[in-house]
């Protein structure tokens, strides 16, 4: 049976985006999603994942450890950040700390990594671990819709699906693992990956 994943802006209002695929399952992956979805979401804190290069360390959230992580010309790590469990106030900018150096390698480390290699060997790694860890039960179910020829939108802020490279890591690794499960021991970005997928009608709407 053939299927259909679509990435759609979660600023799109639900009614379009059911007109234009009113047999899909909506599946909301952000911060802002309702029910147990919002497990999926680098921001939601579990409090024990493991910080890469930094064992046996662990932090609240993938997005905690990214942020925190990360190094600014006026600066350093934030511990605080790592640890944070409230979903808020992740965020590390510019305007605040200055021009970015890099993402330091782990909690003891004075290596600094570019934003391709941290997101890479920082972030893709430990949102997989949580997928992996956290959340497989909800990453099964969107499995078996998929090979039951479901239309799935997963709804996220970015939109949409370029190189892999440049896409969200959430929605790479999500679509890795409900529609190429086999390929799930990501090493690394795969230059000029695309999901390639035929238009499907199934009946029945369903919002997760």
């Amino acid at each position: 049976m053939v299927n259909m994943i679509i990435i759609a802006n979660k600023r799109r209002k639900t009614e379009r985006l059911l007109k234009e695929y009113p047999d899909a399952i909506i599946a909301d992956v952000t911060s802002k999603a309702e029910g147990e979805l919002v497990h999926l979401s680098p921001f939601y804190p579990y409090g024990d994942i493991p910080i890469p290069f930094s064992a046996p360390e662990t932090g609240a959230s993938v997005e905690g450890i990214w942020q925190g992580l990360k190094v600014f010309a006026n600066a350093s790590i934030d511990l605080e950040v790592i640890h944070n469990m409230s979903m808020k106030g992740l965020k590390r900018t510019v305007r605040r700390f200055g021009p970015p150096l890099g993402h330091q390698k782990g909690l003891h480390s004075d290596e600094l990594l570019d934003y391709m290699t941290a997101r890479r060997e920082i972030y893709l790694p430990t949102y997989r671990w949580m997928l992996e860890h956290k959340v497989m039960h909800i990453i099964e179910r969107l499995r078996k819709a998929n090979q039951a020829g479901k239309t799935i939108i997963l709804l996220d802020y970015c939109g949409f699906l370029k190189k892999v490279d440049s896409v969200n890591v959430t929605l790479l690794l999500i679509l890795l693992y409900v529609d190429f499960l086999a390929f799930s021991p990501v090493r690394g970005f795969l230059p000029g990956y695309a999901l390639q997928s035929t238009p499907h009608r199934t009946k029945g709407t369903k919002t997760w």
